[in-house]
């Protein structure tokens, strides 16, 4: 059992669109502290996505600082955290110069897909130009998405990179690596590492030996030099070396959905999780088994809570644009001043009018794996107005998650029996309850939605040396359920006519179109 003393666990949460530290109680696990910083994301060319990794930084070290003067002002010192740990956005990349620091270039976003040229020269390589061709290593398709292509395109384009590669002061991380390196004493002594999560969304980690594969580092011509030491998602990595959290270890690190599968106490195989933030990530636990995805879905680490523990894994289906698409309603097309105001106005509208809007805007990633594919809005009427391209929007993330959800049933032949969410956008009632009637099963929605802050806690709290707390003493959040509405008939036609909106997205960029020629 927990103690009844037990101390204070805190987790840096670094997504896409914001940074924040949350403590958290090592008895119950109970949210006692907050702070979050906006981070921004910077688009100089079409489909560039980019961000600056020293601003990243600084924001999480405000974030400490204020979360200290939080449990200040609340009479709790600092000194009672036991450790602390990270939960990431992962994919994107970042090289630096381990002797000064600095970046050579922009951070690369996990969505960017200017590697799509480095895509289709690697494909070249390959027998049939087989995108699959390396997933029995990594679980991987050949992808703009994963951390290779952005590394081999750095080094093809940045000739500081060249020339630091050559005189071996390169090195690469993604957010993780990045955050604790500088975190634990950067150019005086940083510890260059990530975890088993992280490492896996690169294309150059072995599965089966959780270690970087020679083979792929070979094909990507990628020197194993420049990448960190692969560690368990759960053990003490390094301290803090500076500023008011001086001295506290870091001890759990995870990719932000792999930390929301652990959040959501998704533990046992055939328990899923579906995360909504700037993108939609669906997790569903295969258990100790690599279970290869024969419908679209990718194989990835779902954690490893200990160096001395087997890794446990999960199929994915990964969703390029879920919160995004509210963003660009607002920002881009100006239909609405504030998201908020989304819901109401969709709820305004019995349906969509037949209205169906698929947001490939940089592609379509699982389960199609269609970079060419762009934005499209069909079914459009003079009877059509803004509600039902509100409505519709909503209803595209529904869909989309049934696309990943038949596919795995189809690769493990066991529906789910209910579908556990988290995420800024589950505060949608209405996105929830269409989810529900879209997909077809319970939508299970936690009160305290933020799972992926939480998971990284529990990995923390229950490394070796720090261990505060069982898992199976961990009471599960309270929660709200939605439950399908509609017929099975009404379902599936409106699926049915989702498939042939999404078939109307392919083949759309002119560029990838030249390029393939």
């Amino acid at each position: 059992m927990c103690s009844s003393r037990a101390p204070l666990i805190g987790a840096i949460d670094e997504g896409t669109s914001s940074a924040r530290f949350l403590v958290f109680s090592g008895q119950t696990y109970s949210l006692i502290a907050s702070h979050q910083i906006a981070i921004t994301k910077e688009c100089p060319r079409e489909g560039w996505v980019e961000q600056d990794a020293t601003v990243i930084l600084e924001a999480v070290k405000e974030c400490l600082d204020k979360g200290a003067q939080i449990l200040n002002s609340k009479f709790i010192d600092v000194s009672q955290l036991a450790a602390i740990g990270i939960s990431n956005q992962r994919e994107t990349t970042i090289l630096w110069d381990k002797y000064t620091g600095k970046p050579f270039h922009k951070a690369i976003v996990w969505l960017d897909m200017r590697t799509t040229s480095t895509l289709e020269s690697l494909l070249d390589k390959i027998p049939n130009r087989n995108k699959d061709h390396f997933k029995s290593i990594c679980g991987l398709p050949l992808s703009p998405y994963f951390s290779a292509l952005k590394i081999r395109w750095l080094m093809d384009n940045v000739s500081e990179v060249r020339e630091a590669i050559e005189k071996g002061s390169c090195l690469f991380g993604t957010m993780d690596t990045w955050l604790i390196w500088n975190l634990t004493g950067g150019t005086n002594g940083g510890i260059h590492v990530t975890d088993v999560t992280n490492a896996s969304r690169t294309m150059l980690m072995n599965l089966k030996t959780l270690k970087w594969d020679q083979n792929l580092c070979k094909f990507f011509n990628i020197p194993e030099e420049i990448l960190p030491e692969i560690k368990s998602s759960s053990e003490i990595y390094g301290n803090i070396r500076s500023g008011v959290m001086d001295g506290i270890p870091i001890s759990g690190c995870l990719g932000d959905q792999h930390a929301a599968l652990l959040g959501q106490k998704c533990l046992n195989i055939g328990q899923a999780k579906s995360t909504y933030g700037t993108g939609c990530f669906l997790l569903y636990n295969t258990g100790t088994k690599i279970v290869e995805s024969r419908h679209g879905l990718i194989t990835t680490v779902g954690y490893q809570l200990g160096r001395e523990q087997p890794a446990y894994y999960a199929l994915e289906g990964s969703i390029a644009v879920a919160g995004a698409a509210f963003a660009w309603l607002k920002d881009n097309i100006g239909l609405v001043e504030e998201v908020n105001e989304i819901e109401s106005l969709a709820k305004s509208v019995d349906q969509s009018g037949d209205v169906y809007f698929v947001p490939a805007f940089s592609g379509l990633y699982a389960p199609y794996w269609k970079p060419d594919a762009r934005g499209t809005i069909c079914g459009i009427t003079e009877e059509t107005g803004r509600t039902h391209i509100l409505r519709a929007t909503l209803e595209a993330l529904c869909f989309q998650t049934r696309d990943i959800l038949e596919a795995m049933n189809k690769d493990c032949g066991i529906p789910l029996n209910k579908l556990q969410v988290d995420g800024g956008a589950i505060k949608n009632n209405l996105l929830m309850q269409l989810k529900a009637d879209i997909c077809g099963i319970p939508i299970v929605r936690p009160h305290m939605a933020e799972t992926s802050a939480l998971g990284a806690a529990m990995a923390a709290g229950a490394a070796k040396g720090i261990q505060v707390c069982n898992f199976n003493d961990i009471q599960p959040s309270a929660s709200d359920t939605f439950t399908p509405k509609i017929t099975d008939q009404e379902r599936h036609s409106r699926y049915s006519k989702w498939k042939m909106a999404v078939e109307r997205s392919f083949g759309w960029d002119l560029n990838q179109t030249i390029i393939k020629s």
